[in-house]
C-alpha cells in the first residue's frame, strides 16, 4: 500500500511520462498511461484495502476483512478523511458481533470523520441506536433512528429500521412487565 501523497506523486510522473509519449509520436501508449495514472488517482481518493474490505464483508468473510484491514497501519496519516471514517465504520460493523463497546467507539469515530454516501451514514445512526438500546439509553435510541430515516431517502434500510424499531419496542415493553412481576411477587 502506498501512501495517500506516494499515490499523486506517482500518477503526476506518469501522466508526465504519457504527455512525452504523446508528444514523441506515441499516442497509444500516451493513452495507455493517461489510463494508469487515471487508477493511481482513482486509489488516492479510494483505497484499495477498503474497496477489497468491503468486498470480503459483502461475502460474509469476517476473517479476510480483518486482515484487509489489519494491512492499514497508520490511517490517520495513510488515508484521506472520509477513507478513515470507513476504515473506523467497518472496525465498527465487525466489533459489533462481539464487543458493542467497541463497535461504539468505532462508529463514533466514523460519524465524526463522515462518510460519503447518505445511507452508509443511515447504517452508522442506525447500528449506534441499536447498540444505545441494548445499553439501556432509550432517548438517544430514539434520537438516532430519527436521524438515519432522514438520512435514508432512497429506503435502502427501510426494512432494516422496522425490524430494530420493533425490537426496541419489545424491549422498552419488557422491563415493565419484569418491574410488574416483582411488584406481584413482593405482595404475596
Amino acid at each position: 500500500m502506498f501512501n495517500k501523497n506516494i499515490k499523486l506523486i506517482i500518477a503526476a510522473a506518469i501522466f508526465a511520462f504519457a504527455i512525452y509519449q504523446i508528444y514523441d509520436g506515441y499516442i497509444g501508449n500516451g493513452i495507455f498511461l493517461i489510463l494508469i495514472a487515471a487508477v493511481f488517482i482513482l486509489l488516492y481518493f479510494k483505497n484499495e484495502f477498503i474497496l477489497l474490505s468491503f468486498l470480503k464483508l459483502r461475502k460474509q468473510d469476517f476473517e479476510g476483512t480483518k486482515r484487509l484491514l489489519s494491512k492499514i497501519k497508520n490511517p490517520e496519516t495513510a488515508l484521506t478523511t472520509k477513507q478513515q471514517g470507513y476504515y473506523y465504520y467497518l472496525h465498527g460493523i465487525m466489533a459489533s458481533q462481539n464487543n458493542l463497546t467497541q463497535a461504539e467507539k468505532h462508529l463514533r469515530k466514523a460519524e465524526k470523520l463522515g462518510l460519503s454516501m447518505d445511507h452508509d451514514m443511515a447504517m452508522v445512526k442506525m447500528t449506534l441506536a441499536g447498540i444505545a438500546a441494548q445499553k439501556n439509553r432509550k432517548n438517544e435510541a430514539k434520537m438516532l433512528m430519527k436521524e438515519a430515516k432522514t438520512l435514508d431517502k432512497r429506503g435502502m434500510l427501510s426494512e432494516q429500521m422496522k425490524t430494530m424499531e420493533q425490537q426496541m419496542k419489545r424491549a422498552a415493553s419488557a422491563p415493565k412487565q419484569h418491574y410488574g412481576n416483582r411488584q406481584q411477587m413482593r405482595r404475596k
